[in-house]
């Protein structure tokens, strides 16, 4: 008999695997954190089997899965045995339907033992729908300003490393939130990955009771930052990052030219969208200048003429912040904020967790007992 296990207690649980038996195109549009796509029915399969379920009937459709199925069935354990050492195995399909059944009853038939996500992906969907449908997290967020280049990205993963709470959305959305956002970095997930990631380390953060966050606006390319984060954020404590121009202006050469070429071709590209902001003629100019890779003359400009006057942030301590820190060495602004934010209130004191209700839950302790899964 197979077991389900709610979606609350699977996200509370260690050393899992979440397996995804939908199909490629499902998984792609959003899965689980973590989650490992070994698909029953290829797109092209799922839809065949839809078909007929809609235009012939359920017994015909379920004739047809099984057909289709049945000779996967050896290549389907291997894959999921192989993912299961040392693990346990929770498997989901789109609503903890057929597919998941189906596979879940084989796979404990042959002596692998998995549990089944009660309510399948949307009853994931649903948890993080109801972390974020609200009108503000439950944490306290610490929210970096400054100016471009300063280094807030990688302060926040300076605090990561000392096990501090954070949400670095850029990372997340791997995207920079500008016209030169998406230079050097892979596609950026879909919206319900993006929203799934971000509830993922909103919960991680429970038990800090805070939350750092870089300032954003409410879109980071096409992905959309939720209303209960930008409202967090504007009722956070403010804490100003700053340093010299010569920084600024070195740390973004660092990272926007480092690939093919210098990422001449895209640096270029995006520079042209800023025609209507700059001119036709002096994007010409810093066109040329960056096929040349006179990189210390281009960057200085786009912080002086553009993107400094953009954010219009203070380039030196402001009594405007709760903290003002001096950026020009990276690991010391990274120790001065984790030893501040252990002097606020609110450090240390858990919030409530923001997912689904534990009304009518399946038994974490039945699933580990009667099917062997912590053996």
């Amino acid at each position: 008999m197979v077991k389900d296990i709610s979606i609350t207690d699977a996200l509370q649980m260690k050393d899992v695997c979440f397996v995804d038996v939908r199909s490629e195109g499902e998984f792609a549009e959003g899965s689980i954190p973590g989650a490992v796509n070994v698909p029953l029915f290829t797109n092209e399969e799922r839809t065949a089997v839809g078909t007929t379920y809609k235009q012939v009937g359920t017994e015909e459709a379920k004739r047809l899965g099984l057909e289709i199925a049945s000779p996967k069935l050896p290549e389907l354990f291997k894959d999921i045995a192989g993912l299961a050492k040392n693990k346990r195995v929770l498997l989901y399909c789109w609503r903890g339907g057929m597919r998941s059944k189906y596979t879940a009853s084989v796979l404990n038939s042959l002596g692998l033992p998995v549990c089944r996500i009660q309510g399948g992906y949307k009853a994931y969907r649903r948890y993080v729908h109801r972390y974020l449908d609200r009108e503000i997290i439950p944490h306290k967020s610490i929210v970096l300003h400054g100016l471009t280049g300063v280094g807030k990205t990688i302060v926040l993963q300076k605090l990561r490393e000392r096990f501090l709470p954070v949400l670095n959305l850029e990372t997340i959305a791997r995207h920079r939130g500008s016209a030169y956002g998406k230079i050097g970095l892979p596609d950026s997930p879909s919206q319900k990955d993006f929203e799934a990631q971000i509830v993922q380390a909103l919960v991680a953060a429970e038990e800090k009771g805070v939350i750092f966050v870089e300032c954003e606006s409410r879109r980071l390319g096409k992905l959309i930052v939720p209303t209960a984060i930008l409202n967090s954020m504007a009722g956070g404590y403010r804490v100003l990052l700053y340093a010299s121009l010569q920084t600024r202006v070195s740390r973004i050469i660092d990272e926007y030219t480092q690939g093919p070429d210098h990422n001449i071709e895209r640096l270029q590209f995006s520079t042209g969208l800023l025609k209507k902001s700059l001119g036709a003629r002096i994007v010409e100019d810093l066109n040329i200048k960056i096929a040349e890779k006179r990189f210390t003359e281009v960057i200085p400009y786009l912080l002086t003429h553009y993107y400094d006057p953009l954010y219009n942030y203070p380039d030196r301590p402001s009594e405007d912040y709760d903290l003002s820190v001096d950026c020009e060495d990276l690991d010391s602004a990274a120790d001065q904020l984790a030893q501040w934010v252990t002097t606020l209130p609110e450090y240390g004191v858990p919030v409530e967790n923001g997912g689904e209700s534990h009304v009518n839950r399946g038994s974490l302790e039945e699933c580990a007992d009667q099917e062997g899964l912590f053996v």
